[in-house]
């Protein structure tokens, strides 16, 4: 556990040195600013529909640094130099999920605040749409990093990432967005065990790919 968490405070130091973790944040406040600007300023339009765009922005918010999760360290020959020193790519891939999440989950929920504010959200909502991202923004990291890990070393690897990412997203979204009329609370567990199972498969997965593209 302890180089677990010695890789993801390397990965969280690189992101901020290279000012990534504030892009997921200033991208959902503008798309925030921008949605009443379309839609109109009614805000029981903006009520019923803003809960699900902030969702759709968490989403695209979580894919902006995917080009940068593993490519990198890939191509730089950083992941061969932790191999050589009897280090599982599991770990690794475990590491960059825990940097990647802490890099823009809760800067993610704390943004929400006042996105909601813009989009005439209630008190309920705002709550519910907190707690869904609590539970469903690891799952937005984890399945980032999986693609990245499948496409890292290929040609424009960052959008076919996210070509990848957003249909294997959809349940989320439905999930997510469900949770925020969902009076029975179902949505809320259909959320949290696609999230779970996402998190649990992806230091799998990833490091399988990792080892496939070294190969």
């Amino acid at each position: 556990m302890r180089l677990v968490l010695l890789l993801a405070a390397r990965d969280l130091r690189q992101a901020w040195q290279s000012a990534g973790l504030w892009l997921p944040v200033a991208f959902l406040l503008l798309v925030a600013s921008l949605y009443p600007f379309a839609v109109g300023p009614d805000a029981a339009l903006l009520g019923r529909s803003g809960g699900g765009m902030l969702w759709i922005a968490a989403l695209l918010a979580s894919l902006l640094p995917v080009d940068r999760l593993v490519a990198p360290d890939r191509d730089a020959g950083v992941l061969d130099q932790i191999a050589l020193r009897g280090i599982g790519e599991e770990l690794v891939v475990l590491a960059r999920l825990i940097a990647h999440w802490l890099g823009f989950g809760p800067a993610l929920m704390i943004a929400a605040l006042p996105a909601a504010a813009l989009l005439k959200l209630d008190g309920s909502t705002i709550g519910m749409l907190e707690l869904g991202l609590l539970i469903g923004t690891p799952a937005l990291a984890a399945l980032g990093l999986l693609v990245a890990s499948l496409t890292a070393g290929l040609r424009s690897s960052g959008a076919l990432a996210g070509l990848l990412a957003l249909p294997l997203a959809v349940p989320l979204l439905i999930f997510g967005a469900g949770t925020l009329g969902d009076g029975s609370g179902s949505a809320l567990k259909f959320l949290g065990a696609a999230s779970l199972l996402l998190v649990a498969i992806t230091p799998f997965a990833g490091a399988a790919a990792i080892r496939a593209g070294r190969e």
